[in-house]
């Protein structure tokens, strides 16, 4: 799963709390985000995703929003007295805890490696291009939880886990071709895991099922079924049957169309071997 995994550490219900605050002192001061943002070292977009509680609102910049909005010092107060106990994104925190329940999951991608996939440096190289930049405190958080969600491939009873990753994913040098060749060599043990497949969608398919970009399906414990996109500006969690049937069929046509097991351990082999 490709997504920016934006600041772990305060607690999903009070950054709502307090982008809703953000906005309301904004609209009465009446200012636009632009405005707002103008005042700030932060940009338009960033002041958005605050105010929607999707991006944590740093001491700093809380603080001159305080000058800016004449709001006395509230938003530096109320930032600091934020509980520290989120470690996922609000817009992925449902989602992360399916996945630690899971009795399957399917997963389709077609930009990075998948999260649960992913080796330390290729998620390294792959969080160093998240725009806007991480802090280095934010960056450390995302890179440890990604690989702390991987703890779900080693569990008992095993997981039933299936990928099918687009090839031109395995072609991209992210973090250069020592990076690429290590995250190949470790897509190829991890092929062997009980209960793990691994298919590549090769570039001989150029049309295949998953040209609408990649997705996620979980089944959970009591054998509730959830479908998981995610996309720029956020992510999608549903559990509508229209929805999960059809991606479960979409998923179906996908791993008839691309390479079976043996054949992607093959080619991994290969790839890694060429560079």
């Amino acid at each position: 799963m490709r997504k920016p995994q934006r600041k772990y550490k305060k607690n999903a219900t009070s950054m709502r709390l307090v982008g809703a605050l953000v906005g309301q002192f904004r609209r009465k001061a009446h200012m636009t985000q632009r405005a707002l943002s103008e005042h700030l070292p932060i940009d338009e977009e960033t002041v958005a995703s605050i105010e929607q509680g999707r991006r944590n609102l740093q001491p700093d910049v809380a603080e001159i929003m305080d000058q800016v909005l004449g709001t006395k010092g509230a938003l530096a107060v109320a930032v600091e007295n934020l509980p520290e106990v989120d470690k996922y994104p609000l817009y992925a925190e449902e989602f992360m805890r399916y996945e630690r329940e899971a009795l399957s999951v399917s997963w389709f991608e077609a930009v990075t490696v998948p999260g649960l996939l992913q080796t330390e440096r290729y998620a390294r190289a792959a969080f160093t291009s998240a725009v806007p930049p991480f802090d280095d405190e934010e960056y450390e958080a995302a890179v440890t939880a990604r690989l702390e969600r991987q703890a779900v491939l080693h569990r008992k009873p095993p997981l039933v886990a299936s990928f099918v990753i687009a090839q031109g994913v395995l072609m991209q040098q992210m973090g250069g071709a020592a990076v690429l060749k290590e995250q190949l060599r470790h897509l190829r043990a991890c092929a062997d895991l009980t209960g793990l497949s691994v298919q590549i969608m090769p570039f001989e398919r150029p049309l295949h099922a998953g040209l609408s970009g990649p997705f996620v399906l979980v089944e959970t414990a009591d054998h509730q079924q959830y479908a998981y996109v995610e996309h720029q500006r956020g992510s999608q969690l549903t559990d509508d049957p229209a929805t999960v049937t059809a991606l479960n069929q979409r998923y179906g046509m996908l791993r008839t169309q691309a390479l079976n097991t043996e054949e992607t351990k093959g080619l991994l082999e290969r790839m890694a071997g060429e560079l």
